[in-house]
C-alpha cells in the first residue's frame, strides 16, 4: 500500500498504519494476516505443475525436479544473482522478466500472489514472463535492487517492474498501482500481464 506521511493525530494514524500494513512508513508498519487474504489464498486456482515450474523465481529450485519453484519473497536470496538468471532466461525463451518487489508480511503482495496463480492470470504470466520476487523486508532490505527499477516511495508494494530480455526497463508501477492489490481481481492482472507481454499491445 502508499506511504503515508504521519504528522498529528498520532492515535488515528497508527490506527490506520497498522490497519494499512503494505506501507512503505519503515519498520514500524505491522500486518496481521488477514484472514480474508488467508482463505483467499487457500481457496485459489493453482497454475499446472509445467506452469508453475516456467513461471518460477529464478534460481529457487526444489530437488525433486530440478526446476525453479515458486517461493514467495524470501529474504536469504541474491536478488542480483536471481536478476541475471532471470535475464538470461527470458532471453532463451523470448520473454519479459517480471519483477514483483514485496513481502510476504504484506497483505496486498500476498493477494496479488494468489491473483498470479489464477486461470486467468497464471497462463499469461507462464507464457510471457520470467518473474523473480524480491524481498524489500520492512522498507529495509534490497533497496539498493529497487532503486535502480522502480520508487518504492511512490509505488508502495506490490511493486511490479517488466524489463526486457536485455535489461530494459519497460514498465514500473510506480504510480501505486498495485499497492492496494487487495481491491484488484484476476481479470486486472492479466491485463496488465498482457498488455506488456513481449507483443502486447500496450
Amino acid at each position: 500500500m502508499h506511504r503515508r506521511t504521519i504528522l498529528g493525530l498520532a492515535t488515528a494514524l497508527t490506527a490506520a498504519a497498522l490497519a494499512a500494513g503494505c506501507s512503505a512508513a519503515g519498520p514500524t508498519a505491522t500486518a496481521p494476516a488477514s484472514p480474508t487474504a488467508t482463505a483467499a489464498a487457500s481457496a485459489a486456482a493453482t497454475p499446472s505443475p509445467a506452469a508453475a515450474k516456467r513461471n518460477a523465481p529464478a534460481g529457487a529450485t526444489t530437488a525433486a525436479s530440478g526446476e525453479a519453484a515458486p517461493g514467495g519473497y524470501d529474504a536469504t536470496r541474491d536478488a542480483n544473482a536471481d536478476i541475471r538468471a532471470a535475464l538470461a532466461r527470458a532471453a532463451a525463451d523470448h520473454r519479459e522478466v517480471l519483477l514483483d518487489f514485496g513481502a510476504d508480511w504484506c497483505p496486498d503482495c500476498r493477494a496479488l500472489d494468489v491473483m498470479f496463480g489464477s486461470a486467468k492470470a497464471a497462463p499469461v504470466l507462464a507464457e510471457n514472463y520470467v518473474r523473480v520476487a524480491v524481498d524489500v523486508g520492512r522498507f529495509d532490505h534490497n533497496l539498493d535492487v529497487a532503486g535502480r527499477y522502480v520508487d518504492l516511495e511512490t509505488s508502495g508494494i506490490p511493486a511490479l517492474v517488466v524489463l526486457k530480455a536485455d535489461g530494459t526497463v519497460r514498465t514500473a508501477t510506480n504510480d501505486g498501482s498495485f499497492a492496494d492489490a487487495h481491491a484488484m481481481n484476476a481479470d486486472q492482472v492479466a491485463a496488465f500481464l498482457g498488455r506488456w507481454a513481449p507483443d502486447g499491445d500496450r
